[in-house]
């Protein structure tokens, strides 16, 4: 124990939201911070506005954000520590939130298998992770399913989404993802699993492939998402 006091001391356990040292009971971020970031209950709700961002686009079951995405946010802060500051403590961290929703919830109740939405192994090799596996990987610690990896494929590197609108992004990712290995996934409701949701174009096109497979239905989680 104090061993333990004399490296916190020296090596401060510090919110990533707002640089505070966090106390023993708090992980990743501080609980001051984590009652500010605004919540939604999309989970346990069919039609929410994120469902509605795939309406007559693509047919999923159901589809969640877990928290608002405000510009100058905590959870725009957290989310860009998470993608390009090395930081993947907080996608496990917000991933064990979400799962915990999900397993509460009916919707998602007969979930089989989760997927996560895969970054081109280049990109990849840049940013050190794939943080949508980060989020899948806290997601199983609550939700007892398994991940797949070796499914949804993608297939080219693409530039950034982040100032397309929604036409453009579709169009810069429709042909970008493939799939491998189909009996893994026939038959099964898969969860679709992603940082932020904002048109929703990446997931649309990951899903049409997807669901081109025999008896596959498919279902959508994100961390956060502007929809409202």
């Amino acid at each position: 124990m104090i061993l333990k006091s004399l490296f916190r001391l020296f090596y401060p356990n510090l919110c990533f939201a707002c640089g505070i040292n966090l106390v023993q009971s708090e992980k990743t971020i501080c609980l001051s911070c984590l009652t500010k970031i605004p919540q939604t209950d999309y989970h346990t709700i069919n039609e929410n506005p994120v469902a509605r961002l795939f309406y007559g686009r693509v047919d999923i079951e159901n589809a969640t954000a877990m928290c608002f995405y405000d510009k100058e946010s905590s959870i725009q802060h957290l989310m860009h520590g998470l993608k390009y500051k090395n930081k993947p403590e907080i996608g496990i961290f917000f991933g064990q939130r979400l799962g915990k929703l999900l397993l509460e919830s009916p919707l998602y109740k007969d979930i089989e298998l989760v997927l996560p939405i895969p970054l081109h192994p280049k990109k990849e090799r840049i940013r050190g992770y794939n943080q949508s596996m980060v989020i899948a990987q806290g997601l199983i610690e609550s939700m007892p399913i398994k991940i797949v990896d070796d499914v949804l494929v993608r297939i080219e590197f693409t530039e950034t989404q982040t100032r397309k609108n929604r036409w453009d992004r579709y169009q810069n990712v429709r042909n970008m993802f493939g799939v491998k290995h189909p009996e893994k996934i026939a038959g099964k409701h898969l969860l679709l699993v992603d940082d932020v949701i904002t048109t929703g174009a990446t997931i649309e096109a990951c899903a049409q492939h997807l669901l081109k497979i025999e008896g596959v239905r498919v279902s959508i989680a994100g961390i956060a998402s502007p929809a409202r």
